[in-house]
Protein backbone atom coordinates (compact mmCIF):
# COMPACT_ATOMS: atom_id res chain seq x y z
CA UNK A 1 0.00 0.00 0.00
CA UNK A 2 2.96 2.36 -0.01
CA UNK A 3 1.92 5.21 -2.32
CA UNK A 4 3.48 4.91 -5.75
CA UNK A 5 2.85 6.62 -9.06
CA UNK A 6 0.79 9.78 -9.26
CA UNK A 7 -2.40 9.91 -7.24
CA UNK A 8 -3.04 13.65 -7.14
CA UNK A 9 -1.46 17.07 -6.83
CA UNK A 10 -0.10 16.32 -3.34
CA UNK A 11 1.85 13.25 -4.42
CA UNK A 12 5.26 13.42 -2.75
CA UNK A 13 3.97 15.31 0.30
CA UNK A 14 4.27 13.38 3.56
CA UNK A 15 1.86 14.14 6.41
CA UNK A 16 2.17 12.80 9.95
CA UNK A 17 -1.25 12.75 11.61
CA UNK A 18 -1.06 12.71 15.39
CA UNK A 19 -4.72 13.53 15.97
CA UNK A 20 -7.77 11.52 16.96
CA UNK A 21 -11.53 11.77 16.53
CA UNK A 22 -12.74 14.14 13.75
CA UNK A 23 -10.89 17.45 13.34
CA UNK A 24 -7.28 16.55 12.50
CA UNK A 25 -8.36 13.29 10.81
CA UNK A 26 -10.67 15.31 8.54
CA UNK A 27 -7.68 17.37 7.42
CA UNK A 28 -5.60 14.23 6.96
CA UNK A 29 -8.35 12.59 4.96
CA UNK A 30 -8.61 15.47 2.49
CA UNK A 31 -4.83 15.67 2.04
CA UNK A 32 -4.66 11.89 1.53
CA UNK A 33 -7.47 11.97 -1.03
CA UNK A 34 -5.33 14.23 -3.19
CA UNK A 35 -2.20 12.16 -3.05
CA UNK A 36 -0.39 12.95 0.19
CA UNK A 37 1.22 10.06 2.05
CA UNK A 38 -0.60 10.42 5.37
CA UNK A 39 0.81 8.34 8.21
CA UNK A 40 -1.73 8.11 11.01
CA UNK A 41 -0.12 7.53 14.40
CA UNK A 42 -2.40 5.55 16.73
CA UNK A 43 -2.16 4.18 20.23
CA UNK A 44 -1.12 0.52 20.39
CA UNK A 45 -3.94 -1.96 21.14
CA UNK A 46 -6.80 0.59 21.10
CA UNK A 47 -6.03 3.00 18.27
CA UNK A 48 -8.12 6.07 17.50
CA UNK A 49 -11.37 5.97 19.47
CA UNK A 50 -13.12 6.78 16.20
CA UNK A 51 -12.68 3.09 15.33
CA UNK A 52 -15.58 2.26 17.65
CA UNK A 53 -17.76 5.36 17.19
CA UNK A 54 -21.14 4.48 15.62
CA UNK A 55 -20.08 0.86 15.48
CA UNK A 56 -23.12 -1.10 14.31
CA UNK A 57 -21.36 -4.40 13.62
CA UNK A 58 -17.83 -5.74 13.43
CA UNK A 59 -14.84 -4.23 15.23
CA UNK A 60 -14.13 -1.14 13.12
CA UNK A 61 -16.74 1.51 12.34
CA UNK A 62 -17.47 2.63 8.82
CA UNK A 63 -16.97 6.15 10.16
CA UNK A 64 -13.31 5.27 10.71
CA UNK A 65 -13.09 3.53 7.34
CA UNK A 66 -14.27 6.80 5.80
CA UNK A 67 -12.17 9.24 7.82
CA UNK A 68 -8.95 7.23 7.51
CA UNK A 69 -9.13 6.28 3.85
CA UNK A 70 -5.85 6.41 1.95
CA UNK A 71 -3.90 6.70 5.23
CA UNK A 72 -1.26 4.35 6.60
CA UNK A 73 -1.69 3.26 10.23
CA UNK A 74 1.36 3.22 12.51
CA UNK A 75 0.92 2.22 16.14
CA UNK A 76 3.16 4.16 18.51
CA UNK A 77 3.04 4.95 22.22
CA UNK A 78 3.87 8.64 22.35
CA UNK A 79 4.08 8.50 26.15
CA UNK A 80 7.12 6.21 25.96
CA UNK A 81 10.58 7.68 25.45
CA UNK A 82 11.34 5.35 22.56
CA UNK A 83 7.96 6.10 21.01
CA UNK A 84 8.84 9.79 21.13
CA UNK A 85 12.21 9.09 19.48
CA UNK A 86 10.49 7.25 16.66
CA UNK A 87 7.99 10.10 16.32
CA UNK A 88 10.86 12.58 16.01
CA UNK A 89 12.48 10.43 13.33
CA UNK A 90 9.16 10.28 11.48
CA UNK A 91 8.57 14.02 11.76
CA UNK A 92 12.05 14.53 10.32
CA UNK A 93 10.75 12.99 7.07
CA UNK A 94 7.47 14.94 6.99
CA UNK A 95 6.27 18.04 5.18
CA UNK A 96 3.21 18.53 7.41
CA UNK A 97 2.38 17.48 10.98
CA UNK A 98 -1.28 17.48 12.08
CA UNK A 99 -2.33 17.35 15.73
CA UNK A 100 -5.47 18.06 17.74
CA UNK A 101 -4.41 17.49 21.34
CA UNK A 102 -4.99 19.95 24.15
CA UNK A 103 -2.34 22.72 24.08
CA UNK A 104 0.82 21.64 25.88
CA UNK A 105 0.47 17.93 25.12
CA UNK A 106 3.03 17.86 22.32
CA UNK A 107 5.41 19.92 24.44
CA UNK A 108 5.04 17.40 27.28
CA UNK A 109 6.14 14.66 24.89
CA UNK A 110 9.12 16.64 23.63
CA UNK A 111 7.41 17.20 20.29
CA UNK A 112 6.56 20.89 20.58
CA UNK A 113 7.24 23.49 17.88
CA UNK A 114 10.79 24.22 19.03
CA UNK A 115 11.76 20.54 18.99
CA UNK A 116 10.05 19.99 15.66
CA UNK A 117 11.79 23.01 14.13
CA UNK A 118 15.14 21.70 15.34
CA UNK A 119 14.43 18.42 13.58
CA UNK A 120 12.99 19.86 10.42
CA UNK A 121 13.02 23.68 9.99
CA UNK A 122 10.65 23.69 7.02
CA UNK A 123 7.93 21.38 8.35
CA UNK A 124 4.40 22.82 8.56
CA UNK A 125 2.89 22.21 12.01
CA UNK A 126 -0.91 22.36 12.03
CA UNK A 127 -2.45 22.51 15.51
CA UNK A 128 -6.18 22.15 16.15
CA UNK A 129 -7.63 22.69 19.61
CA UNK A 130 -10.84 23.81 21.25
CA UNK A 131 -9.79 27.39 22.00
CA UNK A 132 -6.44 27.86 20.24
CA UNK A 133 -2.86 27.86 21.47
CA UNK A 134 -3.12 31.27 23.18
CA UNK A 135 -5.63 33.24 25.23
CA UNK A 136 -7.23 32.75 28.65
CA UNK A 137 -9.22 29.66 27.56
CA UNK A 138 -6.32 27.82 25.88
CA UNK A 139 -6.07 25.12 28.57
CA UNK A 140 -9.77 24.30 28.65
CA UNK A 141 -10.89 21.03 27.08
CA UNK A 142 -13.06 21.80 24.08
CA UNK A 143 -15.07 19.48 21.86
CA UNK A 144 -17.02 20.37 18.74
CA UNK A 145 -20.41 20.72 20.41
CA UNK A 146 -18.98 23.22 22.90
CA UNK A 147 -17.33 25.14 20.05
CA UNK A 148 -20.63 25.36 18.18
CA UNK A 149 -22.17 26.95 21.27
CA UNK A 150 -19.35 29.39 22.00
CA UNK A 151 -18.86 30.28 18.33
CA UNK A 152 -22.48 31.44 18.02
CA UNK A 153 -24.04 28.90 15.67
CA UNK A 154 -25.95 26.95 18.32
CA UNK A 155 -27.77 30.14 19.39
CA UNK A 156 -29.15 30.49 15.86
CA UNK A 157 -30.19 26.86 15.40
CA UNK A 158 -33.78 25.87 16.06
CA UNK A 159 -37.03 27.75 16.59
CA UNK A 160 -37.70 30.84 18.71
CA UNK A 161 -38.62 30.04 22.28
CA UNK A 162 -37.34 26.46 22.14
CA UNK A 163 -34.01 25.07 23.39
CA UNK A 164 -31.14 25.45 20.92
CA UNK A 165 -30.43 22.34 18.88
CA UNK A 166 -27.39 20.99 17.05
CA UNK A 167 -26.93 19.52 13.61
CA UNK A 168 -26.59 15.74 13.49
CA UNK A 169 -22.97 15.84 12.29
CA UNK A 170 -19.67 17.05 13.76
CA UNK A 171 -19.93 20.51 12.24
CA UNK A 172 -17.24 22.34 14.23
CA UNK A 173 -14.70 19.56 13.86
CA UNK A 174 -15.29 19.22 10.12
CA UNK A 175 -15.04 22.95 9.45
CA UNK A 176 -11.91 23.17 11.61
CA UNK A 177 -10.46 20.28 9.62
CA UNK A 178 -11.05 22.16 6.38
CA UNK A 179 -9.38 25.28 7.78
CA UNK A 180 -6.48 23.03 8.80
CA UNK A 181 -6.17 21.90 5.18
CA UNK A 182 -6.11 25.52 4.04
CA UNK A 183 -3.44 26.31 6.62
CA UNK A 184 -1.36 23.30 5.62
CA UNK A 185 -1.48 24.25 1.95
CA UNK A 186 -0.59 27.87 2.72
CA UNK A 187 2.33 26.64 4.80
CA UNK A 188 3.49 24.37 1.98
CA UNK A 189 3.39 27.32 -0.43
CA UNK A 190 5.58 29.24 1.99
CA UNK A 191 8.15 26.46 2.31
CA UNK A 192 8.14 25.81 -1.43
CA UNK A 193 9.19 29.45 -1.81
CA UNK A 194 12.20 28.75 0.39
CA UNK A 195 10.91 30.21 3.66
CA UNK A 196 11.00 28.49 7.03
CA UNK A 197 8.19 26.30 8.28
CA UNK A 198 4.84 27.68 9.38
CA UNK A 199 2.80 26.95 12.50
CA UNK A 200 -0.96 26.92 11.90
CA UNK A 201 -3.26 27.51 14.88
CA UNK A 202 -6.88 26.44 14.29
CA UNK A 203 -9.41 26.81 17.11
CA UNK A 204 -12.68 24.90 16.89
CA UNK A 205 -14.73 27.81 18.20
CA UNK A 206 -13.11 30.19 15.68
CA UNK A 207 -13.90 27.83 12.82
CA UNK A 208 -17.56 28.08 13.85
CA UNK A 209 -17.32 31.82 14.52
CA UNK A 210 -16.07 32.32 10.95
CA UNK A 211 -19.47 31.13 9.70
CA UNK A 212 -21.35 33.89 11.48
CA UNK A 213 -21.37 36.29 8.51
CA UNK A 214 -22.08 39.89 9.58
CA UNK A 215 -23.47 39.05 13.03
CA UNK A 216 -20.73 40.93 14.88
CA UNK A 217 -20.68 44.16 12.86
CA UNK A 218 -24.49 44.24 12.79
CA UNK A 219 -24.48 43.99 16.58
CA UNK A 220 -21.69 46.51 17.08
CA UNK A 221 -23.05 49.07 14.63
CA UNK A 222 -26.80 48.69 15.14
CA UNK A 223 -27.34 46.69 18.33
CA UNK A 224 -28.95 43.89 16.32
CA UNK A 225 -28.63 40.40 17.80
CA UNK A 226 -29.62 37.60 15.45
CA UNK A 227 -31.88 34.97 16.98
CA UNK A 228 -33.05 31.50 16.02
CA UNK A 229 -35.55 31.70 13.18
CA UNK A 230 -36.46 28.10 12.43
CA UNK A 231 -36.53 27.26 8.73
CA UNK A 232 -35.96 30.79 7.41
CA UNK A 233 -32.86 32.92 7.19
CA UNK A 234 -33.45 36.45 8.50
CA UNK A 235 -33.42 39.34 6.10
CA UNK A 236 -33.73 37.18 2.98
CA UNK A 237 -37.21 36.63 1.49
CA UNK A 238 -38.46 34.26 0.27
CA UNK A 239 -36.17 31.51 1.53
CA UNK A 240 -38.12 28.96 3.48
CA UNK A 241 -39.40 25.40 3.80
CA UNK A 242 -42.92 24.55 2.64
CA UNK A 243 -45.16 21.52 3.21
CA UNK A 244 -46.61 19.72 0.20
CA UNK A 245 -49.77 17.64 -0.23
CA UNK A 246 -47.87 14.36 0.32
CA UNK A 247 -46.60 15.55 3.71
CA UNK A 248 -43.06 16.13 2.43
CA UNK A 249 -41.28 19.45 2.61
CA UNK A 250 -39.46 21.39 -0.09
CA UNK A 251 -36.95 24.19 0.26
CA UNK A 252 -37.46 27.21 -1.98
CA UNK A 253 -35.05 30.10 -2.47
CA UNK A 254 -36.65 32.90 -4.47
CA UNK A 255 -34.88 35.90 -2.97
CA UNK A 256 -33.18 37.13 -6.15
CA UNK A 257 -35.30 39.89 -7.78
CA UNK A 258 -35.70 38.14 -11.14
CA UNK A 259 -36.23 34.75 -9.53
CA UNK A 260 -38.93 36.18 -7.29
CA UNK A 261 -40.91 37.29 -10.33
CA UNK A 262 -40.66 33.83 -11.89
CA UNK A 263 -41.57 32.17 -8.59
CA UNK A 264 -44.69 34.22 -8.04
CA UNK A 265 -45.78 33.56 -11.61
CA UNK A 266 -45.21 29.83 -11.14
CA UNK A 267 -47.31 29.71 -7.96
CA UNK A 268 -50.17 31.51 -9.66
CA UNK A 269 -49.67 34.93 -8.05
CA UNK A 270 -48.85 37.31 -10.90
CA UNK A 271 -50.20 40.10 -8.74
CA UNK A 272 -47.32 39.65 -6.32
CA UNK A 273 -44.84 39.32 -9.19
CA UNK A 274 -45.96 42.72 -10.48
CA UNK A 275 -46.25 44.47 -7.10
CA UNK A 276 -43.69 47.33 -7.05
CA UNK A 277 -43.38 47.05 -3.26
CA UNK A 278 -41.92 43.56 -3.71
CA UNK A 279 -39.44 44.43 -6.44
CA UNK A 280 -36.48 44.26 -4.07
CA UNK A 281 -35.49 42.27 -1.00
CA UNK A 282 -36.17 45.08 1.47
CA UNK A 283 -39.79 45.30 0.36
CA UNK A 284 -40.19 41.54 0.47
CA UNK A 285 -38.78 41.32 4.00
CA UNK A 286 -41.52 43.72 5.17
CA UNK A 287 -44.17 41.42 3.69
CA UNK A 288 -42.57 38.06 4.34
CA UNK A 289 -45.75 36.61 5.87
CA UNK A 290 -47.82 37.40 2.76
CA UNK A 291 -45.24 35.84 0.45
CA UNK A 292 -44.80 32.70 2.55
CA UNK A 293 -48.55 32.26 2.75
CA UNK A 294 -48.84 32.42 -1.03
CA UNK A 295 -46.08 29.88 -1.63
CA UNK A 296 -47.34 27.61 1.16
CA UNK A 297 -50.88 27.61 -0.23
CA UNK A 298 -49.52 26.56 -3.64
CA UNK A 299 -47.28 23.75 -2.37
CA UNK A 300 -50.10 22.45 -0.16
CA UNK A 301 -52.04 21.56 -3.30
CA UNK A 302 -49.26 19.56 -4.97
CA UNK A 303 -47.19 16.50 -4.25
CA UNK A 304 -43.56 17.41 -3.60
CA UNK A 305 -42.32 15.90 -6.88
CA UNK A 306 -44.84 17.88 -8.92
CA UNK A 307 -44.05 21.10 -7.05
CA UNK A 308 -40.33 20.65 -7.61
CA UNK A 309 -40.83 19.88 -11.30
CA UNK A 310 -42.79 23.11 -11.79
CA UNK A 311 -40.27 25.16 -9.82
CA UNK A 312 -37.39 23.70 -11.83
CA UNK A 313 -39.23 24.51 -15.06
CA UNK A 314 -39.49 28.12 -13.86
CA UNK A 315 -35.75 28.17 -12.98
CA UNK A 316 -36.48 28.68 -9.30
CA UNK A 317 -33.86 27.22 -6.89
CA UNK A 318 -35.63 24.48 -4.96
CA UNK A 319 -35.12 21.01 -3.66
CA UNK A 320 -36.36 18.20 -1.44
CA UNK A 321 -35.19 17.55 2.11
CA UNK A 322 -33.26 14.30 1.80
CA UNK A 323 -32.43 11.65 4.32
CA UNK A 324 -29.52 9.31 3.60
CA UNK A 325 -31.77 6.75 1.89
CA UNK A 326 -32.81 9.44 -0.59
CA UNK A 327 -29.16 10.34 -1.18
CA UNK A 328 -28.23 6.71 -1.80
CA UNK A 329 -30.98 6.41 -4.43
CA UNK A 330 -30.41 9.72 -6.21
CA UNK A 331 -29.03 9.43 -9.76
CA UNK A 332 -27.30 12.81 -9.60
CA UNK A 333 -25.18 11.76 -6.61
CA UNK A 334 -24.26 8.61 -8.52
CA UNK A 335 -23.45 10.45 -11.75
CA UNK A 336 -21.14 12.81 -9.88
CA UNK A 337 -19.21 9.98 -8.23
CA UNK A 338 -20.58 10.77 -4.79
CA UNK A 339 -21.58 7.16 -4.09
CA UNK A 340 -18.32 5.22 -4.27
CA UNK A 341 -18.65 1.49 -3.69
CA UNK A 342 -15.82 -0.36 -1.96
CA UNK A 343 -15.38 -3.89 -0.59
CA UNK A 344 -15.26 -4.16 3.18
CA UNK A 345 -15.39 -7.06 5.64
CA UNK A 346 -17.85 -6.84 8.52
CA UNK A 347 -17.75 -9.72 11.02
CA UNK A 348 -15.71 -11.63 8.40
CA UNK A 349 -18.54 -11.17 5.92
CA UNK A 350 -17.46 -9.54 2.62
CA UNK A 351 -19.67 -6.65 1.61
CA UNK A 352 -19.66 -3.93 -1.01
CA UNK A 353 -20.61 -0.69 0.69
CA UNK A 354 -21.28 2.84 -0.54
CA UNK A 355 -18.98 5.58 0.77
CA UNK A 356 -19.04 9.33 0.09
CA UNK A 357 -17.09 10.59 -2.90
CA UNK A 358 -14.20 13.05 -2.91
CA UNK A 359 -14.72 16.83 -2.85
CA UNK A 360 -13.66 19.03 -4.66
CA UNK A 361 -13.39 17.68 -8.19
CA UNK A 362 -10.23 18.43 -10.14
CA UNK A 363 -10.17 17.94 -13.90
CA UNK A 364 -6.47 17.17 -14.36
CA UNK A 365 -5.43 15.41 -11.14
CA UNK A 366 -8.59 14.37 -9.33
CA UNK A 367 -8.55 12.95 -5.85
CA UNK A 368 -9.70 9.43 -5.14
CA UNK A 369 -10.01 6.56 -2.70
CA UNK A 370 -7.09 4.16 -3.01
CA UNK A 371 -8.06 2.15 0.08
CA UNK A 372 -10.40 2.47 3.04
CA UNK A 373 -9.29 3.22 6.58
CA UNK A 374 -6.80 0.44 7.42
CA UNK A 375 -6.65 -2.06 10.23
CA UNK A 376 -4.91 -0.84 13.37
CA UNK A 377 -1.16 -0.83 12.82
CA UNK A 378 -1.44 -2.28 9.34
CA UNK A 379 1.57 -0.27 8.15
CA UNK A 380 3.67 -0.22 11.31
CA UNK A 381 6.38 -2.56 10.05
CA UNK A 382 6.42 -0.83 6.67
CA UNK A 383 6.83 2.68 8.10
CA UNK A 384 9.43 1.61 10.66
CA UNK A 385 11.44 -0.07 7.92
CA UNK A 386 11.40 3.24 6.05
CA UNK A 387 12.86 4.78 9.23
CA UNK A 388 15.66 2.18 9.10
CA UNK A 389 14.42 0.03 11.99
CA UNK A 390 15.49 -3.57 11.54
CA UNK A 391 13.15 -6.58 11.90
CA UNK A 392 14.81 -7.30 15.25
CA UNK A 393 14.14 -3.70 16.38
CA UNK A 394 10.50 -4.01 15.36
CA UNK A 395 10.08 -7.31 17.21
CA UNK A 396 11.57 -5.78 20.36
CA UNK A 397 9.41 -2.63 20.11
CA UNK A 398 6.29 -4.73 19.76
CA UNK A 399 7.22 -6.90 22.75
CA UNK A 400 7.78 -3.76 24.84
CA UNK A 401 4.40 -2.30 23.86
CA UNK A 402 5.94 0.74 22.14
CA UNK A 403 4.20 -0.21 18.89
Amino acid sequence: MTPSGRHGPLTGVRVVELGNFIAAPTAGRVLAEFGADVIKVERPSTGDELRTWRLHRGDTSLLFRTMARNKRSLTLDLRAAEGQRIARDLIGTADVVLENFRPGTLEKWGLGPEEIRALHPSVVLVRISGYGQTGPYRNRPGFGGVAEALGGVRHLTGYPGLPPVRTGVSLADSVAGLYAVIGALLGLLRTRAGASGETVDVALYEAVYSLMESSLPDYDAFGVTREATGAVIPGVVPSNTYRCADGKYVVVGGNNNAIFTRLMTAVGRPDLAADPELADNAGRVARAADIDEAIGAWTAGLDSAAALDRLAAASVPSGPIYDVADIAADPHFAARGMLERHPVRIDDEPREVAFPGVVPKLAEEPGGTRWLGPELGAHTDEVLAELHRTPADITRLRAEGVI
